[in-house]
Formats: C-alpha cells, structure tokens, sequence
C-alpha cells in the first residue's frame, strides 16, 4: 500500500470531532489545531496524524516524504450547496440590480431562474458535461474536494433527467467526489404557470420514481418559498422522496418566513438551507430535530440582502455550515474562503466557526461526516496544504487563492 507522509507541518488543522459527526455551539471553536505536526497517508486514509515528535511508525521504502514546514493543513473544503450544472449566464442582471431591479422583478421580467432552464434545456448533455468538469476543476484548485450539484435547471422529466446523467458522469470521471440531489421543485416551469398543483403531481408521481429507481440522487430538494412552492406542496415533494428512498433538504426562508426551517424539522431533513429570514421558533425546532444549518454568504452579499442570523444559530444549538450556492443567478461565485470571508465580515462568524462550517459540518450536511471534514485517523484522506502563516491567514487575505498542494483520497493532484 502506497505511503505518503507530510513532515514538519507548520499547522496541522484537524478539526477533530472526537467520533461526532458535527459540532455545535462553543465546540465550533475548536480546531484542534497541531503544531509541527506530521500527517501519514496509506493508501486513501489516514493513518497518523499528531504532533512530529511523538510519530515513530515504520515507512516502507517506497513511502513518498514530502516537508511541509512552509504549509498549513486543512481538510478538503465541503461545498454542500451547488447548482452547478447550468448552461448561460445572467451578467445581465448583475447589471439591473445594479440600476435598481430587485431578484422579485427581474423573475418577474423573464429573468431568474427560467431564463437559466431556458438555456439549460437547449444545451446538449456532452456541453453540460464540459462546463461542469470545468467549473469541478476550478473549484478543486480553490480548495474544495467535495461538492453537492443539484439538478433543478430543466423543470420537465427528461431536462432534469439529463442534467442528472450529467451529474452522474461528472461523478465517475473527475477527482472530486459528487454528491447529486434532484432539485426538479426548483421554481414551477412556464408550461403549469397556471395549475402548478399538476406540475407538483408530475414530479411526485413520475419524476421522483424514477429519479430514485435509476439511482440518480442521494438527496431530493424542494425550494419552499412564496411564489415557487408551498409549504404544503413541499411537504408532499418532500414526504414522496422520502418513500422512494431519497434523502431530504430544503431551501427554507430565504426570502420571507416562509415556513420551510419548521418543515425540515417536522420531516427531519438532513439540512435546511439558506435560513435568512428564519425566526427564533424555527432555531429551536432545528435543534431539537438534529437538522444542519447551512448558511450561504455569498448570496446574501451578492445580492445585497439580509444575512442570515450565524450567531442566533450557533449560539442556540443548530450545527451550522456554509456553502458557497455557486449558481448563476445569485451566487457566480465558488470560492470557500471567499465564503469564510464574508462570514466572518458580515455575520459576526469567528474564522475557527467558519472553517469547522465549511468542513466538518458541511460533511454532515450531505451525511458523510464520517468519511470527509476532518483529518483523524481512518478518514479519507483529502488534505489542501496552504503557503500561509497561520489558518486565520485564510479569511483575512481574501481574494487571492493561497492553495499550494491537493491531495484527494491520498493522491497528490497539484503541488506548486
């Protein structure tokens, strides 16, 4: 078995949870952050990680020894909220926001998300798949070595079912690991403007069976807000994956108290997603139920709106990640430490809660805590080393990408 040690580590960010699967409340804070650490791969996993002068293993002679006094460690960033997969782009309305249009009226005017599913649809499953894997390997060179993509830009059975084939391809080809969520209940298509009950039905009865039959997602996604879909209509999108065997999250709040946090508690969702406009009610429904937070920054800032309550969350018990929702619309954007940025600049989030969010948690924001976020003993090995002082480095210098070595389930990608 191939070895790979990492000696003399400047900083060592495990973020160890001790065997849970996420932390919460002060445990945020702690990193559990090694000095002049050394980190031994075999294979995919870890096999040692402490502090240099307690590591005594036997490496083989093969073992590759490579000195990283000059690098901080960090696990492999988690983005758990992507709609990666689209084709077009919407710079046109970056610029009527700029003069004024809110989101409400540019969806209104034609734009948001139909215009993507407009263009979305008219693309080839072959073009979807170079722009993903472009846009996978552009986002691994940030950082990021997991990524969640869901559908959601198709809104009919075979757009959605291409987009997910897609996904699936993406998967089996490229080094980051993917994780697919069907997102048919993304907006109502332009075809049941007008009876969005029978557009509720068709993805219910026909689209989520089918979805699930053919294995083409772990999660299924509903985008619960006034003018997409209702409480109620989400409830049964959400209960009918549940029965076919998918997984549940939920863009809860984002626009309005909208009902959806409440929703992912009733229905124990993995993850409840966005939580601007969540009340104090809805904190402690999340708590209770176990469902992760997950905090996406980059739209907020992006479209100048309100950010979501980072401390009212952390501080009331709800393990709360962040993710980047790079998707065309709200969020052109995919880097995490810009995300870890904006946190810690706009919601009051110290620099160690954003790196366990954009870790550890948003692992178990997709349910794989016990293989990714963290670097212990028995996990996949996916280690970013960055040319920086310290961690804290990583928020503070924004803009710029510091990353310096990829390592991927043990295998050195880049090393500069």
């Amino acid at each position: 078995m191939s070895q790979l040690l990492l000696k003399n580590i400047r900083q060592l960010v495990t973020v160890s949870a001790g065997g849970k699967p996420h932390k919460t409340g002060p445990a945020m804070r702690d990193l559990g952050v090694i000095e002049d650490a050394t980190l031994l791969i075999e294979g995919q996993t870890i096999r040692w990680a402490g502090p240099a002068r307690e590591f005594s293993l036997q490496l083989g002679d093969d073992a590759e020894v490579i000195d990283a006094s000059r690098f901080v460690a960090l696990p492999g960033f988690v983005d758990s909220h992507t709609h990666l997969v689209f084709a077009g782009s919407r710079e046109s309305e970056f610029a009527m926001r700029s003069e004024g249009k809110t989101y409400g009226e540019i969806g209104r005017s034609g734009g948001g998300i139909l215009s993507t599913v407009e263009a979305t649809r008219k693309s080839s499953k072959r073009d979807l798949k170079q722009l993903g894997a472009t846009r996978l390997d552009a986002m691994l060179r940030h950082g990021t070595t997991t990524v969640e993509i869901k559908s959601g830009y198709g809104l009919d059975p075979d757009s959605e079912i291409k987009i997910l084939e897609t996904i699936s391809e993406l998967s089996a080809e490229q080094y980051t690991t993917v994780v697919p969520t069907f997102l048919g209940a993304h907006a109502i298509p332009p075809e049941f403007k007008k009876n969005p009950d029978d557009y509720v039905d068709l993805v219910c009865r026909r689209m989520i069976p089918h979805v699930s039959r053919r294995k083409l997602a772990v999660f299924c996604d509903v985008f619960c807000e006034d003018g997409y879909f209702s409480v109620e209509q989400s409830r049964r999108i959400l209960l009918a994956a549940g029965d076919s065997g998918l997984k549940i999250k939920i863009h809860a709040d984002e626009l309005a108290p909208s009902g959806g946090s409440a929703l992912s508690a009733e229905l124990k969702a993995v993850s409840a997603d966005h939580l601007e406009h969540i009340d104090d009610g809805s904190i402690g429904r999340l708590r209770e139920s176990g469902v992760i937070g997950v905090l996406l920054p980059g739209v907020s800032f992006f479209l100048n709106h309100r950010y979501a309550p980072a401390r009212s969350l952390i501080e009331g018990g709800v393990p709360v990640a962040i993710a980047s929702d790079f998707n065309p619309g709200s969020c052109m954007s995919f880097s995490m430490p810009l995300m870890m940025t904006i946190a810690c600049t706009h919601m009051k989030m110290t620099p160690e809660e954003a790196v366990t969010a954009c870790t550890l948690n948003a692992a178990a924001a997709l349910s794989l805590s016990h293989e990714y976020g963290s670097l212990e003993v028995g996990k996949k090995a996916d280690v970013i080393l960055y040319e920086i002082p310290n961690y804290r480095y990583l928020p503070y210098h924004f803009g710029a990408n510091h990353v310096a070595m990829i390592i991927k389930h043990g295998t050195i990608l880049e090393f500069r």
